[in-house]
């Protein structure tokens, strides 16, 4: 059975990790964007594979799940003292 499942991937200097937003499986990590994808479903499927259907699709309740992005407006930093 499919079942469609939201993650989100973040990139920094050690690579790719993500996490899935439905269950808490914990974090997947890998050196490549298709090697952390790879790892978070095997990471799903094993989470889910001793479930019956009916506890996955408790687990996998639907929800709306919005991304965006906002600007943030930071005041410049204040000097040290010490400096001046």
């Amino acid at each position: 059975m499919l079942y469609t499942v939201n993650i989100v991937i973040e990139k920094d200097e050690d690579g790719y990790y993500a996490h899935c937003l439905d269950i808490d499986v914990g974090e997947a990590r890998g050196d490549s964007l298709e090697e952390v994808m790879e790892n978070i479903k095997e990471m799903i499927e094993i989470y889910l594979e001793d479930m019956s259907e009916e506890e996955i699709k408790e687990e996998l309740k639907s929800r709306e799940i919005v991304t965006t992005t906002i600007e943030v407006e930071v005041p410049k930093p204040k000097t040290d003292q010490a400096e001046a």
